[in-house]
């Protein structure tokens, strides 16, 4: 992303994770843990999007943190339909961010692990944010959010998603009463729209909860 970005790896469940880090300049707010879309239609941690939700977090003062899923680029392992992501997921959380405030995005297939991800780690009281973009609900089952999390918690998808279907999400959100903001024309990859998305984000990252 930058000449900054540090690549690592860690160990996940399934062997070797391959992960970027980027840092904000002076003492992060926390850590962001980021996760890309489905990896057997290309998503990795390189994804446009994904490398967004960074600069964004980067941006707004933390810590970020992308990686790919098991059977990704250097990631060992193979797919393993979301659930084995969500383990990814939650041992990447576990070895990068301990302790301290923590935030949670992602995209596509990414925004659907990172769905459970939020539902398995919320009781801990440490996330102070999280993103979800283009949520795959049409195709998966998104975990419901925790109520208390709904205000920390931003629904991004675009108007005219031709991969997860508008629709799809807003009925996974309505028995939530989980607020959706839509992007007028937006597609799943949000073309041209980038920075207005790294713009709604940060936008949602400086908010300060109480």
């Amino acid at each position: 992303m930058n000449a900054h970005t540090e690549r690592f790896t860690l160990t996940g469940l399934a062997g070797v994770v391959e992960a970027l880090r980027d840092r904000p300049a002076g003492t992060p707010k926390g850590v962001a843990v980021i996760a890309h879309p489905h990896p057997l239609f290309g998503g990795t941690m390189d994804n446009k999007v994904v490398q967004t939700l960074a600069r964004a977090f980067v941006q707004s003062g933390w810590e970020a943190v992308r990686f790919n899923f098991r059977g990704v680029g250097a990631s060992e392992g193979v797919h393993d339909a979301g659930q084995g992501e969500a383990q990814d997921l939650l041992e990447v959380v576990r070895q990068v961010a301990p302790q301290g405030a923590l935030a949670l995005a992602g995209f596509s297939f990414g925004a659907f692990v990172t769905t459970h991800a939020l539902a398995a780690l919320w009781e801990q009281g440490r996330i102070e944010k999280a993103v979800l973009v283009g949520t795959a609900a049409s195709r998966f089952e998104p975990a419901s959010i925790p109520a208390a999390a709904h205000e920390r918690t931003l629904v991004l998808h675009g108007e005219k998603d031709d991969t997860v279907p508008l629709q799809s999400v807003m009925d996974w959100a309505r028995p939530q009463i989980l607020p959706v903001t839509v992007v007028p024309d937006g597609g799943h990859f949000f073309h041209g729209q980038l920075p207005l998305l790294k713009g709604l984000v940060t936008r949602h990252l400086s908010v300060i909860h109480g």
